[in-house]
């Protein structure tokens, strides 16, 4: 079974994240950022889990677009789903549901909120700025949900699964 990890990252969680993930699923899948690799052949892969951080309430642009430009050839794949986003509860399902298109949100085998962080040694002046005065945050935090992967992890591994 051929796994692809595609995702965008903006100050290193989701990739912290979808590395994890891949570490703890066979056959070595395949892991993409969007911002470095735009030329992705989905052909290759019976498997794609999706990825990406939630900044201001939407999901990266990157992600979007590859979702929407991709949708017909993802359609037929076993698909995951993932965010990583600092919010908890109903705000970060709200914001799960808006960053992925309809069909994929349905067909996904496996979803998961891999928890976030504010890494302020990776940030500029206005986004530390921003980051303070609305999470009421002075200091790097990292909430990355191990758990959670893993259990997405072990949904994707199950081939079964759809």
């Amino acid at each position: 079974m051929n796994t692809l990890i595609v995702y965008a990252s903006t100050h290193g969680c989701t990739e912290k994240c979808a590395h994890k993930l891949a570490n703890q699923l066979p056959n070595s899948p395949t892991v993409a950022n969007l911002k470095k690799n735009t030329r992705i052949e989905l052909n290759d892969f019976e498997t794609v889990v999706i990825g990406g951080s939630i900044h201001a309430g939407r999901m990266q642009a990157a992600v979007r677009k590859f979702c929407q430009k991709n949708l017909s050839q993802l359609k037929p794949k076993r698909i995951g789903l993932f965010v990583c986003c600092m919010e908890e509860n109903e705000k970060a399902q709200q914001q799960f549901d808006e960053a992925f298109p309809t069909e994929l949100l349905d067909q996904a085998i496996a979803k998961g909120f891999f928890g976030g962080e504010f890494d302020f040694d990776k940030m500029n002046f206005v986004i530390k700025a921003i980051i303070k005065k609305i999470a009421h945050v002075d200091h790097s935090v990292s909430k990355i949900a191990e758990d959670e992967i893993s259990k997405f992890a072990a949904k994707i591994a199950n081939p079964t699964a759809s």
